[in-house]
C-alpha cells in the first residue's frame, strides 16, 4: 500500500454538515444499529471529540461523542460509537481516534469518560481495557433487536494535563 519504509498516513478530521454522510455511510457499515437525527447533532455539537479518520485519504473510521453535564456543573464524555471498517483494523487508527479524545478531554479539564459495549464484544472491551476503562455496570436489556441484548458499561477516570504557564 505505502512506500516501504514510509507509515501510510492517518489523519483525522472535524466532522461538520458537508461531510456528516460519511460518518452516516461508516455507521451503516459498522453496527448493527440505525442512529437517529439525536445521535448526529450530538456528534456535530461535540465539536471536537468528533473525528473522521483517513487512511491515505480514504475514510475509514471515526469516534463520535457526546458531552454530558454531570450534578454540579462538570462535564463527561460519552463514547456514543468508535469503529474502523475491517480492512484497516490493527493499522493503529482506532488507537489515534480513542487517543485524540482522551488528551483532548484532559486538556479541558473532564475527567470522565464513557461508554456502552455489548457484552459479547470481546475485542472491543479487550481495546478499551489497554487503554484503562473498567466495566463498571452491566446492564440488561440494553439494546432493543440485537442479540445479545445486554452491555457493559465501561468507564475511564482521566488524569488531568497539569496547566501550562
Amino acid at each position: 500500500m505505502g512506500v516501504k519504509g514510509r507509515e501510510p498516513a492517518i489523519s483525522l478530521d472535524f466532522v461538520r454538515e458537508k461531510n456528516l454522510m460519511q460518518l452516516k455511510k461508516l455507521n451503516i457499515a459498522l453496527f448493527p444499529v440505525r442512529y437517529n437525527d439525536k445521535y448526529y447533532s450530538d456528534a456535530l455539537a461535540a465539536g471536537e471529540f468528533t473525528k473522521l479518520a483517513y487512511f491515505s485519504d480514504i475514510c475509514v473510521g471515526a469516534i463520535a461523542c457526546r458531552l454530558e453535564k454531570k450534578e454540579g456543573g462538570s462535564v463527561r464524555v460519552y463514547i456514543m460509537t468508535l469503529g474502523v471498517l475491517a480492512p484497516y483494523r490493527g493499522l493503529g487508527i482506532g488507537t489515534k481516534l480513542l487517543n485524540h479524545v482522551l488528551d483532548f478531554s484532559s486538556k479541558q479539564n473532564i475527567s470522565e469518560i464513557y461508554l456502552h459495549v455489548q457484552t459479547n464484544n470481546d475485542e472491543a472491551i479487550d481495546f478499551y481495557k489497554k487503554f484503562g476503562f473498567e466495566i463498571t455496570e452491566t446492564i440488561q436489556n440494553y439494546y432493543a433487536n440485537i442479540t445479545p441484548p445486554d452491555c457493559h458499561v465501561l468507564t475511564k477516570f482521566v488524569i488531568q494535563s497539569p496547566t501550562k504557564k
